[in-house]
């Protein structure tokens, strides 16, 4: 990945967390304030206990059954683990790029491609595009990747507000599986969002601490030659084999 990605500058801007700070639990970024955080401190320090809302709950089951339909399975259980379980068998059953293309078709049913069409033609990149896209991003995806940042970087030789820092991705966590989160969540983002917005984003997952960065109009490097295809799975996966993509179209 180029250097200019990997060495942003970037300056974040908080949401009011004190909460989080003081008391190890905090509401995440949601129009609904339905989705409440809490690290369980004395069960695990890594572990990360979710309270799903009724949006929450709607979208995470839309999004399951979607991925269920295109994928030609059925999964009774229903909510996050109920989605989790579905890409858990996607993954085993198709091969990375059949994953891609799959989760891209799931993305394409749950979300209103008139959405996309009206936006793309109303509002041409621009830096009010990247920051705008940044921040619906955080606000309606909360219940998918766990609370974020909106966080500055240098785009041109300006400072904009264009990158979601999800502080710890509640899909990598719950899956501990980087096949998973390559596969099922950052390729096919990304080709998402460039196919039916014009707009290029790049998503930088850190498997050290399960962190990922989202840049809106930063052009991705190739699979074969992005970071994340080369990281060998957790060991304690439970997939437990090593994962890569090949191309994704």
């Amino acid at each position: 990945m180029k250097a200019n990605i990997l060495n942003m500058k970037i300056s974040c801007l908080n949401f009011p967390q004190s909460h989080y700070k003081q008391m190890h639990k905090f509401w995440s970024f949601s129009p609904f304030m339905s989705h409440k955080v809490v690290n369980v401190a004395n069960i695990s320090p890594n572990t990360t206990t979710y309270y799903d809302g009724w949006f929450d709950r709607i979208a995470i089951n839309h999004l399951s059954h979607n991925l269920q339909a295109v994928a030609g399975v059925k999964i009774e259980k229903e909510g996050y683990d109920g989605l989790l379980k579905t890409c858990k068998v996607v993954s085993l059953k198709f091969n990375t790029v059949q994953q891609c293309q799959l989760c891209i078709q799931a993305l394409e049913r749950s979300i209103p491609a008139q959405f996309f069409l009206l936006l793309k033609t109303l509002v041409p990149q621009s830096k009010f595009t990247r920051e705008f896209l940044a921040l619906f991003t955080g606000l309606f995806f909360a219940w998918l990747v766990g609370p974020s940042q909106l966080k500055e970087s240098e785009f041109n030789g300006r400072q904009e507000k264009n990158v979601v820092h999800i502080q710890k991705c509640r899909f990598l966590e719950s899956s501990n599986c980087v096949g998973m989160c390559t596969n099922l969540c950052k390729f096919p983002t990304q080709k998402f969002i460039k196919n039916y917005l014009g707009m290029p984003v790049t998503m930088v997952p850190n498997f050290e601490d399960m962190s990922c960065d989202m840049v809106f109009g930063v052009e991705p490097p190739p699979p074969d030659e992005d970071p994340a295809t080369l990281q060998p799975c957790f060991k304690l996966c439970k997939n437990g084999k090593r994962h890569s993509l090949r191309k994704c179209s």
